[in-house]
């Protein structure tokens, strides 16, 4: 009997090596794919970067039908064939922060290596309606919470508005906004709004939106109420935190405290946003906070962007009276996105009556370095939409500023590392409510095939603060559910197999 448990348990063992060596593309022969099978794209002698199972070596990739058919050591053939020697074959990045939802967006993220762009912070308030303009229209995957700035604007105000931050309002309906933003909502309102975020939940968001420090007037209780919707669809609650900067009592570190306490009490997964810009000097604080509250067994969640400056509309409440001692900052340090000026006392009101965006420069270098070197951090673009020559640069170089600066030039991170906080993380911090997401952030047989092909030793950001419209450099091919969309470091023309990335939608 001993020696048949022997043999049994060697045969077992053998039949699990077998099956993990198909599952990840290393063993025989015959274990990898069937020698007669065509696939329709072979990305040939690529080194193959896989976060989920650890795998870095050299592989060949399989694509057919939209998904990943086969990883395999041996030769595979392939319709259309693509050599990848002395690159990276990475899953495709995925930006959860990206407000540029629109065809310029796209082209420039799909430069940058992304393959899924998301709008989870300030979100809309018309789910059905924001995912049907997009069908069929769209170069890269994109996805969108519910928003409680829109609904509540929506409801408070009866201005309809797809963003959230402010977006192209006339005097009167800026003015309106401005004032529901500073008041609380009557009960009835906030009954309003627990059902406009019910449904658009119901209709398929992948997430919660939320942007405190936009809402001034939302009581505590207010945001509590919206983390127990977000808590009963089991969706994660992105948040822009109440507070940016370290004057007490209004910090980033009071305002992490706020959306902790909310997401205890209520059960509702926290993401915090571009937690740089809400910590400032302090964000090592912050992040030690999230860091403590994931070791007390609490969903929590953040990401950053790697530049030394913010951006958003300059007609918002983040510009209340009292900003330059709450972000340490002056008018000198906000510019014009419309025409690159720095700002004077003077500009600052002409402009902020007219309404627009600026970039803010106030995130010390340090905090941005160890924000995108730490494990646990995402990696999100916080991108803007394209309205002046001078917008922000992170919406067109975040991914190939990370693993071209921070990665190669300053080895603040190693690339494996890096390439986890873009694909893997982001995808599990959404599929438990969207299990779209488990096909994506991995290269694996049976994944969604949004691969990123780039050269390690030369992709870089070419977006800067002067001339932020650059695309990357060194990202050479880029595939969308197994349509090239990038090839040779040039945009595909006529290609548009962007899909929905969605949650169940509920009837």
């Amino acid at each position: 009997m001993g020696a048949q448990r022997i043999k049994l348990g060697i045969r077992i063992l053998v039949a699990a090596a077998a099956l993990l060596a198909v599952y990840f593309g290393v063993g025989a022969k015959k274990n990898v794919v069937p020698q007669d099978a065509t696939y329709d794209i072979v990305i040939t002698n690529g080194r193959v970067m896989d976060p989920e199972s650890g795998l870095d070596a050299v592989r060949n990739v399989g694509i057919s039908g939209g998904q990943i058919r086969a990883i395999s050591s041996e030769a595979l053939k392939g319709q259309q064939t693509i050599d990848a020697k002395g690159l990276v074959v990475a899953p495709g990045f995925i930006d959860l922060h990206e407000h540029g939802q629109e065809p310029r967006n796209y082209q420039f993220q799909a430069r940058d290596g992304v393959t899924t762009s998301l709008e989870l912070e300030a979100g809309t308030a018309d789910v059905d309606s924001w995912y049907a303009a997009r069908q069929g229209k769209s170069l890269i995957n994109y996805g969108v919470s519910v928003g409680h700035i829109p609904v509540r604007t929506k409801i408070l105000t009866k201005i309809s508005s797809d963003s959230g931050l402010g977006g192209k309002l006339g005097p009167a309906d800026m003015a309106a906004q401005d004032a529901a933003a500073h008041r609380q909502a009557t009960p009835e309102e906030l009954a309003q709004m627990r059902e406009a975020m019910e449904q658009g939940f119901r209709s398929g968001a992948l997430a919660e939106g939320m942007g405190i420090n936009y809402t001034p007037g939302a009581s505590h209780w207010e945001i509590v109420e919206a983390f127990r919707v977000a808590a009963k669809y089991g969706g994660s609650v992105h948040v822009h935190l109440r507070y940016a900067g370290g004057k007490e009592p209004e910090t980033g570190l009071s305002a992490l405290e706020e959306v902790i306490a909310a997401a205890a009490a209520t059960g509702a997964p926290l993401h915090v946003v571009h937690i740089t810009s809400m910590g400032l000097k302090y964000t090592p604080q912050l992040i030690a906070m999230v860091e403590g509250a994931q070791k007390r067994a609490l969903d929590v969640t953040t990401e950053c962007y790697p530049y030394t400056a913010g951006s958003t509309y300059l007609q918002s409440a983040v510009f209340d009276s009292g900003w330059q001692q709450r972000l340490e900052i002056s008018f000198h340090d906000l510019q014009w996105t419309d025409t690159g000026e720095r700002l004077t006392a003077e500009t600052f009101e002409k402009y902020r009556k007219k309404g627009g965006i600026v970039v803010i420069h106030s995130i010390p270098e340090e905090a941005a370095r160890t924000a995108v070197a730490h494990p646990m951090v995402m990696i999100a673009s916080d991108g803007m939409p394209i309205t002046g020559a001078k917008v922000h640069p992170r919406g067109q170089g975040t991914y190939s500023r990370v693993l071209g600066h921070y990665v190669r030039e300053e080895k603040a991170l190693d690339l494996m590392t890096a390439l986890k906080k873009m694909t893997l993380m982001p995808a599990q911090r959404l599929e438990k409510r969207a299990p779209i997401f488990k096909g994506k952030g991995r290269v694996r047989v049976g994944a969604d095939a949004d691969l990123t092909v780039f050269d390690p030793n030369r992709v870089i950001d070419k977006a800067t603060f002067e001339e932020p419209l650059q695309p990357s450099d060194g990202i050479q091919f880029v595939f969308v559910n197994g349509v090239a969309v990038v090839k040779d470091g040039k945009l595909v023309d006529g290609v548009l197999p962007g899909q929905a990335a969605r949650a169940p939608v509920v009837k």
